[in-house]
C-alpha cells in the first residue's frame, strides 16, 4: 500500500509517499508560503529536486498540487490517486482523549477540536490539513498520529503539576509530552538493535533538535517525558528557553515593561542557545564561535549538555536504571561533541564511550563500548516512517 503522510503546519505542508511493503520513499516534498503567495518543492525517489512558485490561497489548493505532482505523467510516482491507499496525518495535540492513532471520522475531528486550546498554532492546522484532504481524497481512509498519544501512559506523578487541582479539573492543565512519534519508533528499534524484548527493556531516548526533549520508556511505556503541557518546557533548546524559575515572567515584566504575548515571545522564540548565545541556534556555529573563544557560546554549549544529562540521571533514578540511551534527531544524531559532553556526566553509570564510533554522523551506530554497563546507541528517527506504519495498521 502507498501511504502519503502530512505534516500540516499553518502556512506549510510536508509530505512524503511511502509504500509500506518497501518502507520506500517514493516521492517527498514541501508546500510553503500556504495563504501569502505559494511554493512547492517536490522531489521524486532518485530524482531532482524541484522548486517553483504555485499560488496556494489555501492548504486545499496545496494538497491539489502534491496529488498533481504525485500523479504527474513527466515526473510522478503513481498514475492515480487510486494508487494512494490511505493518508496518515501527523497531529500534534491529542489532550487526554486519544492515547493511540485512530481513524480520522466527524467524531476524532470534533474531539480534537476540543483540544485546540492546549495547541492553538498547531491543532488548527493540522485539522486544516485533514479537511483539505478530505475535500479532495473523499474515499480515501485517513488515520491520526498525535505527538502526545505515547505519553498517556505516564503515570500521574509524572504528569500533575504543584497546582491547584482545580485547574487540572476545568482545564486538564497537566505534562502531556510531545515528539511521541519519534520517542516511541527510537525506544522499539533501539530494542531490535540490541535484540532485547521491548516490554523488559529500560531506555532513555534523547531527541535533541531545535526543539529538544527526552523521555523515559519503561517495559515499552513512557513513564515521564521533559516537555509538559506545552513544548517549551524542559530542556535548553534552540530558540525555547526550557524550564526556568516561573517568577521571572514577574520580574522582567515589570523590569522591561513586558506584556504576557512578549514575554511568551521572548521564551519561545528569543531563548535557548541562541538567546544564550547571541549567535544562532545552529550548533555547527555555536561550536565554531566556542572554539574561536566566544564565552556566550561556550556557556549556550555546556548549558545545553549539563541540562541533558541532568535529565538523563532524573530519569535512570525515575525507572531505578537503565539499560540504554539512544540519541536521535538533528543534534543527536549528528553531533559527537554534545554526546560526549552528555555522556561524561553519566560515568557514574559504568559509561564508556567508543571515540572514533562517536564521530559518526546521521547512521545507526553503538557509540558505547563492549565493556559499558549501559548501552548508548544513535538511532535516526523516521516520524513519517512511524506515521506510515500505524496509518497501515489500522487501514
Amino acid at each position: 500500500m502507498n501511504v502519503l503522510v502530512i505534516n500540516c503546519g499553518s502556512s506549510s505542508l510536508k509530505f512524503q509517499l511511502i509504500n509500506s511493503d518497501t518502507e520506500a520513499v517514493l516521492a517527498k516534498g514541501l508546500c510553503e508560503r500556504i495563504g501569502i503567495d505559494g511554493r512547492l518543492t517536490y522531489q521524486p525517489a532518485g530524482g531532482d529536486k524541484k522548486t517553483e512558485d504555485k499560488a496556494m490561497p489555501t492548504h486545499t489548493e496545496a494538497i491539489q498540487f502534491v496529488i498533481d505532482a504525485l500523479t504527474d505523467a513527466e515526473r510522478g510516482v503513481v498514475g492515480s490517486l487510486e494508487e494512494i491507499g490511505a493518508v496518515g496525518h501527523r497531529l500534534v495535540h491529542g489532550g487526554e482523549k486519544f492515547a493511540c492513532s485512530v481513524v480520522i471520522t466527524d467524531e476524532v475531528l470534533a474531539a480534537m477540536e476540543e483540544c485546540n486550546d492546549l495547541a492553538p498554532l498547531h491543532n488548527p492546522a493540522n485539522l486544516i490539513g485533514v479537511d483539505a484532504c478530505k475535500k479532495l481524497m473523499p474515499n480515501t481512509p485517513m488515520v491520526g498520529v498525535f505527538d502526545t498519544a505515547f505519553h498517556q501512559t505516564m503515570p500521574e506523578k509524572a504528569y500533575m503539576y504543584g497546582l491547584p487541582s482545580e485547574y487540572y479539573d476545568k482545564y486538564k492543565v497537566r505534562r502531556y509530552g510531545f515528539h511521541g512519534t519519534s520517542h516511541s519508533f527510537v525506544s522499539k528499534r533501539t530494542a531490535e538493535i540490541l535484540g532485547a524484548s521491548y516490554d523488559n527493556l529500560k531506555t532513555i531516548v534523547c531527541h535533541l533538535g531545535n526543539g529538544a526533549s527526552i523521555c523515559a520508556v519503561e517495559n515499552g511505556k513512557s513513564v515521564d517525558t521533559s516537555m509538559g503541557l506545552t513544548p517549551l518546557e524542559g530542556l535548553v533548546m534552540g530558540t525555547r528557553s526550557g524550564d526556568i524559575d516561573p517568577a521571572i515572567l514577574e520580574f522582567l515584566a515589570k523590569k522591561e515593561d513586558m506584556d504576557i504575548t512578549a514575554l511568551m515571545n521572548m521564551l519561545n522564540k528569543k531563548s535557548g542557545v541562541q538567546g544564550m548565545s547571541g549567535l544562532t541556534s545552529d550548533f555547527r556555529d555555536l561550536w565554531a564561535g566556542a572554539e574561536a573563544g566566544n564565552k556566550h557560546a561556550q556557556t549556550a554549549l555546556d548549558v545545553f549538555c549539563y541540562r541533558v544529562a541532568k535529565y538523563v540521571g532524573s530519569y535512570v533514578a525515575a525507572m531505578n536504571g537503565v539499560d540504554a540511551i539512544a540519541f536521535t534527531a538533528g543534534i543527536g544524531e549528528n553531533d559527537g561533541g554534545v554526546r560526549e559532553r552528555v555522556c561524561k556526566y553519566l560515568g557514574y553509570l559504568g559509561i564508556e564511550i567508543d571515540a572514533d564510533a562517536n564521530k559518526a554522523r546521521g547512521e545507526e551506530v553503538m557509540i558505547s563500548t563492549p565493556d559499558s554497563k549501559v548501552k548508548v546507541l544513535v538511532v535516526p528517527t523516521n516520524e513519517e516512517l512511524a506515521i506510515a506504519r500505524e496509518t497501515v495498521a489500522l487501514v
